[in-house]
């Protein structure tokens, strides 16, 4: 007698968020450190001009995390001069590092044409080898429930039900 793999034929779509986290180079990083005095102290005539000096073009379109990585303190429209940069070559900028692979994360969902799983049984993938946040999977049931027939959450052999329509 042969095994029939009941997963395979109950034609179910396993949804991987994996597939959509943002692998090291999706996120380009600016470190406010190289533009200090001493690395200290942020003079902005000197600062004004190195960022003159910056070919912004290499961030066209980029994920671009700005941050300081030392202890100096940073005025605040600091950063928002670099942001005003990166916005003219359409760059998405971040500045918390504890957040942003999470941001880009949604980012990437939210780009995706869910009206593809209309009427389709989807399993949310539960495993992952990466740390992902309550919200992500609350924010992507929430793309998932206007279309899926179904929403479940874990592996093919072992759901959690989480909507149905």
């Amino acid at each position: 007698m042969a095994l029939e793999n009941k997963i395979a034929s109950k034609n179910v779509v396993l949804f991987d968020l994996e597939n959509y986290y943002p692998k090291q180079e999706d996120i380009m990083y600016i470190d406010i450190k190289s533009f200090l005095f001493k690395e200290l102290i942020l003079k902005e005539i000197e600062f004004r001009a190195a960022l003159e000096l910056i070919d912004w073009k290499t961030y066209t379109n980029k994920n671009v995390l700005v941050f300081c990585s030392n202890q100096a303190i940073i005025p605040l429209w600091s950063y928002m001069i670099i942001a005003a940069h990166l916005s003219t070559v359409g760059a998405k900028v971040y500045h918390d590092s504890k957040t942003v692979e999470e941001e880009v994360l949604m980012y990437n969902i939210s780009q995706i044409d869910f009206t593809r799983f209309k009427d389709e049984r989807v399993i949310i993938k539960g495993c992952s080898t990466k740390s992902i946040s309550s919200q992500v999977y609350m924010f992507l049931s929430a793309q998932f429930q206007p279309f899926a027939k179904t929403i479940s959450f874990g592996e093919a052999c072992s759901t959690v039900p989480i909507f149905r329509h």
